[in-house]
Formats: C-alpha cells, structure tokens, sequence
C-alpha cells in the first residue's frame, strides 16, 4: 500500500482546502476565489488606522515613514522608544514563486528573499543565471517531495470523497485520478486549465500550506513538474506529479513468442501503453536488465524497446517488461534462438567385402530437431528400402545387411530445420579383397590405423588399446625416452624398487596430442598420436593434477596444488597446444591475487552447434563465489557472489540453452545439503535455486539433459532443459552405487537422444540409464575399482569414458584390470588384465 493511503499524517501548518461539504454534482472543492487588494483612501479622522506608506501616531499626526525610502529588502518601522521613522531589514516577502540564484550560491524564490537576504547578510548580493545553484541548498528532496503529495491526496479523499473502495490497484488508480481532477479544479482560480505560481501563491497566503510540509512547498510542483518550462503547470502535468498513470496492456499480447536466428540481432518490443507512461523495465530471470552493462544487450531505445545484438543461444528464455512502479502490469516474451543444422556422418569411407554388414551413421545437431534424410548418389532412398537396406534409430542410420555390390555408392545425409540445411557423405565401396586396397590407402594416408584407440595411463606406462577385439596396439614402458630428451618416461624414483608411473588426468588435443599430468615430477608429458610416443615434457609448478583443453583458444589449462596439502595452488596455460613447437607454461596473471588459493576451474565444454567458448571460472578455496575469467586474455574479469545463498561452490555444468550454470554448493557447517543454483550467463547473476535438486550436476553433450548426483541421498535426478530454455523434470533413480563417475553416449535406437554410463566409487557394478524413457539396467561384475585413498588427485576414483560422437564403446578401469563395454550392446565386451591403477584414460577417433 503506498504511503498516501497510509494514515492521515496531521500536521498544524496544513488546514483544510476548503470548509464544508461539496456540491454533489462537484464532488469536491467548491472553486478558489482569488484575494483582491483595494487601496482605501486614507480615513485620517480614524485613529490608529494605517495605510501603505505611512504611520498615523497615537496622537493622531502622521510619522516620518510617509515618505522615507529605505531601499530593496528594507521597511520603514517607527522606533516606539525614540519615535523616529527606522529602516530596517524585511521580516518576510510577500509569497511569490519566481525562482532565482544569488551571487553568494543560494537559492531564492523571489527577488524580494534576495534583497532581503542581502540586508540580513549585510553583502551585496546580485542576481546570476546559475543552473547549478538552482538546486543547491534545497531542502525538498525527492523523498519529502513525494510525501507533500501524499499528504495532498491524503486530506483530498479523508475530507471530501469519502467513499469506500477496493485494494485493487486498477480501482485505486480511478480514485486517485479523481482527487487530482479536483485538486487541480481548485488550483486553477481562474479555469483557464493551468496553474501558476501566483495561484499557488494564493493557496498557501489563504491556508498557511507553506514551507513547513516537509521542507516543501507548493512552489516545487512548478520547480519539478512544470516539463514544458511554460511555468504553468497543466492537468496532464499535474497527471504526471501524482503519477497517475493508466497504462493497459490487450490480452493477446500479454505473451509474446519471437524466434530469431542465431547470430542475428533482434528487437523485443514492450506492448505496454498508456497516458505519461514510466520508463520501460526489462527483466530476465527476475533480474533487472536496464542497470546492467551488458554488451549484447546495451541499448534500450526511446520507445521502450530492448535490443539484443548477435543473439546466441544462451539468449534465448523468458524476458519480462513492465513501466517502472507498475511491475503487476507486465508482458513475457519468449525468445527462441534457431541454430541450422549441423551435421557429422561416420564412417566418411568404408569398404566392405560382399555378405558383410554396413552401417552409415549420421548426427545432426541444431534448434528446432532437424530431421533427416539420406540419398544414394543424389537420388531419395526411400524408393530402394527394403529388408536388406534399412533406416534405422528415426532415420539417422542406414543399415545394409549382406551387402552387395550395387551398394557401392555415396550416401549423402540431409538435416533441415526451418533455418537451414546441412549434409555430408558417407561413401561405401564393395568390392572383393576390400582390406587390401581400400583399408590399406586409407590407412596410410589418413592415418586411420593409429585412430578410435583408448589410450590409458597406468603403473607401468601406457598402453593403447583397440576397443573391438581388445587388442593392444603399443605400450610405452616407464623406461622408454622421450624422443630428443634424455628422460624417461616415468623415471625410477629414489628409494623405489621399481619404476612406477604416476599419472594425474589427460586430455586429447584435436587428436594430435595427448596431454597427460606427472602429479610427482612436476610435469606434463605430450604423446603424439600418429607416432603413438612421448614427445615432450613440458615442466609445471608442484603438482600438476587436473587438466583441460579449451578447443575454443587451443590452450591447456594446468592446476597445480604445490604441494600435496595443496597450500599454495597455482593456474597455468600452455598456449598453441595442437602446434608442433616446444611447448611451455605461462602463468594467467604475473600480478594480483585473484588465481591464489584456486581450489578448482570451470570451462565449458564446446558441443556441435556451439564452437567458440569465451569464459571460464575459478573456484577458490572456502570462499563463498565464482571468479570469472576470460579465456583469451587468461585474465579475471569479476566476482560472482554466492555468500547470500551461503553457497562454497564445488562443482559446476553449463548449458548453453538459455546459458545456466549449474553449481554444486559444499555441504554446510552443520552437514545441510544445500541444493543447486543457477547462475545466468548472460546477466552473472545468481537466479535461483534448481527447486530443490541437490548434488553434483552433469550436462549431455547437446545440452539438454541435466543428470544430478548426489551421493549422500543415494539419488540420480534427471531434468531436461528446452529449447525455451526451461527446465523441466523428468525423473529420480534411487542407487546405492556411490557414482563416481558418468559418461554420455548417443542412443543407437533413436536420433537426438542420449544414454547415461555411471561407475561406482565402491562397487563393481556399472549402471545405464536411457534418458529419453527413464529406463535401467546394470552392467555387472566389473571388479573392485581403486580405492579412494589410493587415488588422491581427485574424487573420481573410478572414470568412465567414452569413444565420441559415434563410438559403440566404453572403458572403466578397475583396480587390476581394465573393462571395455559395448554401449550399442549394454553389456560387458571383454577385460583386459595386467594393467593396474589405470584410472587415467582419454579417447583418440573420429568415432
């Protein structure tokens, strides 16, 4: 309720407008009958009657003032005691608004408080034309100004309307109307539809409604309201004062759908109109945009209108408008952001022999779904399906069972949504003695051999391995050199009686290298994947643990922990990472504090349709906030504050669709889990809590699924996320498998789908989930993994990890050994043993 239906505040200076009850069909004041002043003749045979100018004496003679001039801001008085004519300084000015500023930097009224001013002051004081002094000194700040109104309108309806209305903001607004209609009736004397200060004069010599009403007069509605400068206020100004504001806004336009093609700039106009309508309001996620420098969303035009510049699809979800002060009166637009097609085919080549099976597989990303189609040398398929050449998993898969040699051909997928197309080819040769010409080119010149291997880290070196028959293709022993360098691989240390390597995480750079930590030699080693060697060692502060690779500025990021107490945790970059140089680390800031005490980073991951990641952010240790970073520059850029939600972030997942975060917040003092919150990426600022999904938070690859586990609860929470950018439930698994850690693979049964792999820290057990239907099956008997306190580098003693885009295959270490499985299958293809503690592994393939 706002302050002028508030209890009448009364105040002695203020009297009553107008004595009486109204005329009905007024309904209020009755009209203001302006004082005139008549100049008498002089009554002389009248004792102690005076006129202007002269004093006529107890004896009856006149006084020395008749004709005594004392001068601007001075009167003549007659000094009783002595009886002489004295002029002295003005004890008040008459009430008159005409606003002017004095040489000594004050504000004034009138001329009249200047002079008079001027002669208590004993200074010559002259009138300036000083904008910045009309202000100055005032005491009628915006908070007292707006209670002289309330004041106003408070009297207005307790003396002359007295009716009854309801809280309903529209109803009060009709009745707030009407008392300014009769407040200004009764300000305008004359009906000529304006009010000026002399009027205004009028009302406070014929009330008493001076200066005393908050430091306020009625001389300041001229001073702030008078917006033509006319010096007369109008009743749409008066309107405008007391914010009477009729704003509407029609049903079929209170949601507003606008669909805008990524990379394109649009315009989101409000619907709202009215007389004197307030400035416009734009929120998203409740988050006021208008006070924000944003530099995609910066420019808000006259018309109430945002503008968002190259939109993305972090851009696209709900925004809200309404007119300043009137937030119940509002229209939501949604903003869907388009992205064309983009496709992958797998295999680009393949040669089969007659009798065999082929498969061409086909991913396509993009908003809408895009849907997909396939030709056989530029003509439709679908006129050559039969049982022996099939579509299969909604069309993103051709299969061809006992080929023959008519199937040889390219085989062109087509994706389409409502902004664009996309395709590529899959080319299939059969012939007879395939393996020996085509596989054999292919595997020469493009390097196919050496591709879709499982490369893992282990005590006693490294080992690659071909996932289909579980074979071994190379192992680098821990007393190989590296190539150009005296080293080894995993020198033997002091005191040990073997030599055992111990490995950190590893990342794939474009298939190129892999980047493996040396937590205990304070190193990075490079691999070269076409030599299947260690090529490099590339020296690091204490304690190399966790790695990753920003495909977006091709750059490692290296956390290093300086000790095993991690007291003393440093951030480091080895730029240009795919390039053939000597590679080196570098520090993100040679000043400042903002990497000390780094407990953990964040970089999103890049996905089909979103190749270009431009910021990242630190986590310190303890501390109740994210630091963001910008990538390019290895720079920080701010703090986002999470101490209001009392929330230490431990761990975060990104979303492009709509640009959420989603963090993990440590567990309380007193053990409370607290749940998840979002942050919007466009605005920083915290949003909300994700309802009440707790636990550490997992994105798919195409950003729409949004897998949380929490381990204390025992519970495995899975949400989708729209292409609106809203996030929707889906449902809960109950397990006792302590998760450590989960893969996605897309779904070999339908297109745009994904399925979850999940590794348990504890137990042998592996667990599926398909995530388009919430359906659950165990992979079982997969041997102990390593225990926790033998693996310190990080809380995933167990990984699973899989084999890309198209891969069929999954590996899970245990403590001894290592299992492959067959995702298309969901079940256990082999295990491989001998190979200890090799909780390290990264993926190298097109697949």
């Amino acid at each position: 309720m706002s302050l002028w239906w508030s209890a009448v505040l009364y105040l002695g200076c203020f009297l009553l407008l107008v004595e009486g009850r109204p005329a009905e069909e007024e309904y209020g004041l009755k009209p203001f009958l302006p004082f005139v002043r008549l100049r008498h003749k002089q009554d002389r045979n009248h004792e102690g009657t005076r006129n202007k100018g002269s004093l006529v004496q107890e004896d009856g003679h006149f006084g020395s003032c008749e004709n005594k001039y004392c001068g601007l801001g001075r009167h003549c008085v007659v000094n009783r005691e002595t009886g002489q004519a004295e002029c002295t300084c003005m004890e008040r000015c008459k009430p008159h608004y005409m606003p002017v500023c004095g040489s000594d930097g004050e504000f004034y009224e009138n001329h009249c408080e200047v002079h008079r001013s001027a002669c208590l002051k004993k200074q010559k004081i002259i009138m300036v034309h000083n904008e910045d002094c009309f202000f100055k000194g005032d005491k009628c700040k915006t908070t007292e100004y707006n209670k002289m109104k309330n004041i106003l309108l408070d009297r207005q309806n307790q003396k002359y309307v007295r009716i009854e209305y309801e809280k309903d903001s529209e109803d009060k607004m009709v009745l707030k109307k009407l008392l300014v209609d009769q407040i200004f009736k009764y300000f305008d004397a004359d009906s000529n539809g304006l009010v000026d200060s002399n009027e205004l004069s009028q009302v406070i010599k014929q009330y008493g409604i001076g200066k005393e009403l908050y430091d306020c007069s009625l001389f300041d509605l001229v001073k702030y309201d008078d917006y033509n400068g006319d010096k007369h206020l109008a009743l749409d100004e008066f309107y405008r004062a007391f914010q009477v504001i009729e704003l509407r806004l029609p049903e079929d336009q209170m949601l507003s759908v606008t669909s805008v093609t990524v990379g394109q700039s649009v315009v989101l106009t409000c619907a709202i109109q009215g007389n004197l309508r307030p400035p416009i309001i734009w929120m998203r996620n409740n988050v006021i945009l208008n006070n924000l420098d944003l530099e995609d969303i910066s420019d808000f035009g006259d018309d109430g209108s945002l503008y968002i510049t190259k939109t993305t699809t972090t851009h696209m979800g709900n925004y809200s408008c309404h007119a300043d002060g009137y937030d119940k009166l509002y229209q939501t637009h949604i903003l869907q952001v388009n992205v064309p097609p983009v496709i992958r085919v797998y295999p680009e080549s393949q040669a089969k022999e007659p009798g065999v099976t082929a498969s061409l597989r086909c991913h396509a990303d993009g908003i809408p779904k895009p849907q997909l189609s396939w030709l056989k040398n530029g003509m439709d398929i679908t006129p050559l399906l039969s049982k022996q050449l099939t579509l299969q998993a909604n069309g993103s898969e051709v299969h061809i069972s006992n080929v023959r040699y008519e199937d040889t051909g390219a085989y062109t997928c087509i994706a389409r949504n409502e902004v664009g197309v996309d395709e590529d080819i899959s080319s299939l040769f059969v012939e007879d003695s395939a393996r020996k010409t085509l596989d054999n080119i292919l595997w020469r010149e493009e390097g196919l051999g050496i591709g879709n291997m499982f490369y893992v880290f282990y005590e006693d070196g490294i080992k690659v391995i071909q996932p289909i028959e579980c074979e071994f293709q190379r192992h680098v022993k821990t007393s190989e050199k590296i190539i150009g360098f005296q080293d080894e691989v995993c020198p033997k240390a002091e005191g040990q009686e073997t030599q055992r390597c111990v490995w950190g995480s590893a990342v794939n750079v474009k298939d190129k290298f892999i980047y493996v930590a040396q937590p205990n030699l304070d190193r990075v080693l490079l691999v070269d994947v076409q030599t299947q060697k260690v090529v490099q060692a590339v020296s690091t502060d204490p304690v190399p643990v966790k790695l990753h690779y920003d495909k977006s500025h091709d750059q490692v990021w290296v956390l290093s922990w300086g000790n095993m107490e991690k007291t003393s945790p440093t951030l480091q970059v080895i730029t240009q990472a795919s390039g053939g140089i000597s590679h080196h680390t570098i520090h993100t800031q040679p000043v400042g504090k903002q990497f000390d005490r780094v407990d953990d980073f964040f970089i999103p991951s890049t996905t089909l349709i979103i190749n270009h990641i431009r910021f990242g952010f630190i986590l310190h240790k303890d501390e109740p906030a994210l630091l963001k970073i910008d990538l390019e520059t290895m720079s920080y850029i701010k703090t986002i504050n999470l101490k209001d939600y009392n929330c230490i972030p431990q761990a975060l997942a990104y979303t492009h669709l709509g640009g959420f975060n989603f963090i993990y917040c440590k567990p309380d003092t007193t053990g409370a889990i607290l749940p998840q919150l979002i942050v919007d990426s466009v605005t920083d600022s915290v949003i909300g809590y994700n309802r009440d999904v707790t636990g550490t938070p997992y994105i798919s690859p195409d950003g729409h699924y949004l897998v949380s586990i929490d381990d204390v609860k025992g519970l495995m929470r899975v949400q989708l996320i729209t292409i609106q950018g809203e996030i929707q439930e889906l449902f809960d698994i109950h397990t006792n498998l302590h998760i450590s850690d989960v893969a996605f693979q897309p779904s070999f049964t339908e297109a745009h789908q994904y399925n979850v792999y999940a590794s348990s820290s504890t137990q042998t057990d592996v667990l599926f989930v398909e995530l388009s239907s919430g359906k659950v099956k165990m992979v079982k008997s997969l041997k102990e993994p390593v225990k926790l306190e033998e693996w310190p580098w990080s809380t995933k003693n167990r990984i699973i990890k899989g084999s890309g885009l198209f891969g069929q295959y999954l590996m899970t270490p245990s403590k001894e050994s290592l299992f492959i499985l067959d995702g298309r299958l969901n079940k256990l293809n082999c295990e491989i043993s001998g190979v200890e503690k090799g909780n390290t592994v990264a993926w190298v393939g097109e697949v």
